[in-house]
């Protein structure tokens, strides 16, 4: 096998052994996509299945809030855990042990029958699918040259929008059929699969050469969180990784939905619809950025560079969509997503940032962030609607009111990145 035939960074610090033949590596991105194709679907069933919890739950928006965000608090809290193990014991591992979680988290969701029961098992199986995103791109950062890393992510962020379609339409149909407590009990057999594709598909996890920096004891794994937490790159990126890329994620997996039933109007089959355009949409994107990026790397623009020249038409659309109300319907929602998948880049470009020995760490501190605000987007919008209705508001207004402080927070945090990017691009003008 030829050099050209085999993928790795130049500063991967992982020894020869990592080296892999361009069609295991391949098979390889396959097997962890089915994992993340099913942990995309389980996320975003929610959106779906709203009107169903609503009517048969008697849930407020402030507890269907809760209920999606149960699982981005299990999600959340297993980050920082999930970076050591990563960087420790190595990508394969530890995905096909948490995804035994998930499994049995679906299964007791099937069998729930009081919102606290709901609320466990959704948060038993956001712990079990947290590594469904940082394991594949933990291996990439260890396997892939830069320019491949990013590709590969964009690939990975398709298929999570394949499965985000997958909680659209086909729930839709499957559900008379199933009921979601079947639905459910058909995921965890499907998680079950996804176990014994990457058990078999990925290559075995190999130690790795510890670079300067890198650790093993407790003590020094908090040091490589604290040198994460205090590095540049993650100090501009956080927020935006907060508001920005976490507002998308609730806004795909749980508000468009209501949106689109309770101001624009629609029927929960009309909009099954539109969260599949919208899904659709999203998959096209990152398909595009996958054959971008590598020529935008080529002509030196870097994932930094691109988010801070292209974050401000997401805000534009945003704010559209607030002031239109009833009028914003499946379309402006697509161009939303659209335009602010760009905050999509945000995550290889902080893995490049740091020593494959501190990759997951990195990438791991960083989606604590990014769920957190997922949870609390989810979850704070549920709130404020409830408590404007409660004060008088119509529907209508209250959604637009609470997205509106939404798109405050959006534009405060990019501002922040741009700011803080700007600073750092005097000492680095290749960022």
């Amino acid at each position: 096998m030829s050099a050209a035939g085999r993928l790795r960074p130049p500063d991967s610090g992982v020894g020869d052994s990592a080296l892999i033949p361009r069609r295991a590596a391949v098979v390889m991105l396959l097997a962890f996509a089915s994992a993340y194709f099913l942990s995309a679907l389980v996320r975003a069933i929610t959106a779906t299945l709203a009107p169903v919890f609503s009517q048969e739950l008697a849930l407020g928006a402030a507890q269907l809030g809760l209920l999606a965000g149960a699982y981005f608090v299990g999600f959340a809290a297993m980050q920082l855990p999930l970076g050591i193990a990563l960087d420790r014991f190595g990508p394969r591992r530890v995905l096909i042990m948490l995804l035994g979680v998930a499994v049995a988290g679906s299964v007791a969701f099937a069998a729930a029958k009081t919102l606290p029961q709901l609320l466990l098992a959704r948060l038993f199986i956001g712990v079990g699918v947290a590594g469904c995103l940082m394991a594949p791109l933990t291996a990439f950062r260890h396997h892939f040259a830069p320019e491949l890393q990013l590709r590969a992510n964009a690939w990975m962020l398709m298929t999570g929008s394949f499965g985000m379609l997958a909680s659209t339409l086909p729930v839709q149909w499957l559900l008379p059929h199933t009921g979601w407590r079947g639905l459910f009990l058909g995921l965890a057999f499907a998680v079950l699969v996804a176990m014994g594709v990457v058990a078999r598909a990925v290559p075995r996890d190999r130690p790795h050469r510890a670079e300067a920096g890198a650790s093993t004891g407790a003590a020094n794994a908090r040091t490589g969180y604290a040198q994460v937490f205090a590095h540049p790159s993650f100090i501009a990126l956080a927020p935006m990784g907060f508001f920005a890329y976490g507002g998308l994620v609730a806004m795909q997996t749980l508000w468009i939905g209501p949106w689109l039933t309770q101001v624009a109007g629609y029927s929960p089959s009309a909009a099954a619809v539109g969260l599949f355009a919208v899904n659709t949409s999203m998959l096209l994107t990152f398909l595009c950025w996958g054959i971008a990026i590598p020529r935008l790397l080529r002509v030196g623009w870097s994932g930094e560079r691109v988010m801070a020249a292209a974050w401000w038409p997401g805000c534009l659309v945003l704010a559209a969509i607030v002031w239109l109300g009833e009028g914003a319907a499946t379309a402006w929602w697509a161009l939303w997503c659209v335009c602010t998948s760009v905050v999509s880049l945000s995550q290889p470009a902080l893995g490049q940032a740091f020593p494959a020995a501190l990759a997951g760490r990195a990438l791991s501190a960083y989606n604590l962030i990014l769920f957190a605000g997922v949870f609390a987007v989810q979850w704070g919008l549920g709130l404020l609607i409830d408590l404007l209705q409660a004060s008088g508001w119509s529907t209508t207004a209250a959604y637009r009111a609470a997205f509106g402080a939404f798109l405050v927070g959006c534009i405060a945090s990019f501002g922040w990145f741009v700011v803080h990017r700007r600073g750092a691009s005097q000492s680095d003008p290749t960022r």
